[in-house]
């Protein structure tokens, strides 16, 4: 009988929020710096287009982990900020920190190592 992926993975659901391809940078940003405008967390994020990191705050807005300022002045102002839900996943980014300076190299020379490998004919993965 099939299990469905929550069932297999407990964890699947806190991975397709958190890890997704640009989360990850701007809660890492907020945490690290505090509370940023979007122009700040553009330039700090510098390959994220405006549309993504909009696109992108909004979901963490809805999800509970960002929380949006807007200071109705002239020009507004608007700004993010981590929140207590998102700041609870420091500790598990400063595990994942820590995991990569310690294993990255060994990845990378993982990969290398397969990529040099001779492989049989028609085997490719």
């Amino acid at each position: 009988m099939p299990v469905d992926s929550e069932q297999a993975c407990p964890i699947a659901p806190v991975v397709d929020i958190v890890f997704s391809r640009w989360t990850t940078p701007i809660l890492w940003t907020l945490n690290e710096y505090g509370r940023q405008r979007f122009v700040e967390l553009q330039r700090r994020i510098s390959t994220i287009t405006p549309k993504v990191l909009t696109q992108r705050l909004r979901q963490l807005e809805r999800d509970g982990l960002v929380m949006r300022a807007y200071h109705a002045e002239i020009p507004p102002r608007v700004e993010y900020e981590i929140s207590e839900l998102g700041r609870s996943l420091a500790p598990l980014f400063a595990t994942l920190a820590t995991w990569s300076a310690v294993n990255l190299d060994k990845v990378e020379q993982s990969r290398l190592d397969y990529d040099a490998a001779d492989r049989p004919p028609g085997r490719r993965s």
